[in-house]
């Protein structure tokens, strides 16, 4: 198939693009480069994917809508997976434009080049951010999730809704992931783990918020990119027991679904940083610091409704997955990578 794949240079999109590649698809990647975070290392994950006969790359940014509606029109992709967005929920609080311009014009713009040339299926990036002040672990996909904390949450949750729309009104089968704090090789220097190995190896001082006591379900790059996939090629459909006076917030009498991406095996923050220290074989110098504005004290996945439609669920142990992070971390540093 001929998939569009945007944010191709990002730390899931990269992953989802070799492996498509790697069974022999076609995929077209768009990546605007920022600089939210070193491009550098969004060019080496590039060149991971150049090589690639099937492989072509444009960089832009997916709310500039003449521009996507051109590479709709030209490239006539079968299915698209949207994975770009202005991450951060942090960054969201500080610069709430960005985040509004590449997650709801943008998406926007995604949805409109899926109509316009009736792509099979999108599958599209949320967060586990929507739950937002809902307490209630673990989080199943039909709970509450009206109480954003951040902007980033809400315009993620605001995807969910324009997908449904578009599910509704033009029929295109659209999949949300609801992905829970995704860390692993190639993952991005602004999230803990990563700003954590290279502070520890540097003998700088890793601040921790809440004084870190804060529970995570982290979740291993591997497994979401097989989540992914997985979901890519499974359309979603309409849900034949939907019930209008009882509705399910996450299915429909439209193709659409939303499916929490995470393996529902939360661990403190702690306990993780002294994994971490383990493995490295160093103590952190540690930071207490106060909550910070847009954070949620803990997430925790109900996988059940994910591994009903695919079979399968995030499993890979925190334990193992750090250890293959650190290992592509220290390679990719003494390879003369940035990081």
């Amino acid at each position: 198939m001929k998939i569009l794949v945007t944010g191709a240079a990002g730390f899931i999109g990269m992953q989802v693009a070799a492996r498509l590649l790697a069974r022999g698809d076609q995929v077209v990647g768009i990546d605007n480069l920022n600089d939210y975070y070193d491009p550098a290392l969004k060019r080496a994950r590039l060149e991971q994917l150049r090589p690639h006969a099937n492989f072509s790359f444009e960089q832009l940014g997916i709310e500039d809508t003449a521009a996507m509606a051109a590479v709709f029109a030209r490239e006539q992709p079968q299915r698209v997976v949207n994975l770009a967005a202005q991450v951060g929920v942090r960054h969201s609080v500080r610069a709430p434009q960005s985040s509004a311009a590449s997650n709801l014009q943008g998406f926007v713009n995604i949805l409109e080049g899926c109509r316009a040339v009736r792509v099979e299926h999108l599958v599209y990036a949320s967060s586990s951010s929507v739950y937002g002040a809902n307490a209630k672990l673990p989080y199943v996909e039909d709970a509450g999730v009206d109480h954003p904390v951040s902007l980033y949450a809400a315009t993620k949750r605001a995807n969910e809704l324009m997908a449904h729309t578009y599910s509704h009104l033009y029929g295109i089968p659209t999949t949300g992931g609801r992905f829970f704090t995704v860390y692993g090789p190639w993952g991005r220097p602004d999230m803990a783990l990563f700003k954590f190995t290279r502070a520890i190896l540097e003998d700088q001082p890793i601040e921790l918020y809440n004084e870190g006591r804060m529970i995570r379900d982290f979740t291993y790059v591997d497994d979401v990119v097989e989540a992914v996939i997985r979901l890519l090629d499974k359309p979603a459909t309409p849900d034949a027991h939907f019930d209008r006076l009882n509705p399910d917030p996450v299915t429909g009498d439209a193709p659409f679904r939303v499916f929490n991406v995470g393996g529902g095996q939360p661990h403190p923050l702690l306990e993780v940083v002294d994994t971490l220290e383990r493995i490295l074989g160093r103590k952190a110098r540690r930071v207490l610091l106060p909550m910070q504005p847009g954070d949620v004290l803990a997430t925790g996945a109900s996988p059940r409704r994910l591994h009903d439609w695919i079979g399968t669920a995030p499993e890979t142990p925190v334990e193992e997955g750090l250890r293959r992070f650190v290992a592509w971390y220290l390679a990719y540093r003494e390879a003369g990578g940035r990081v």
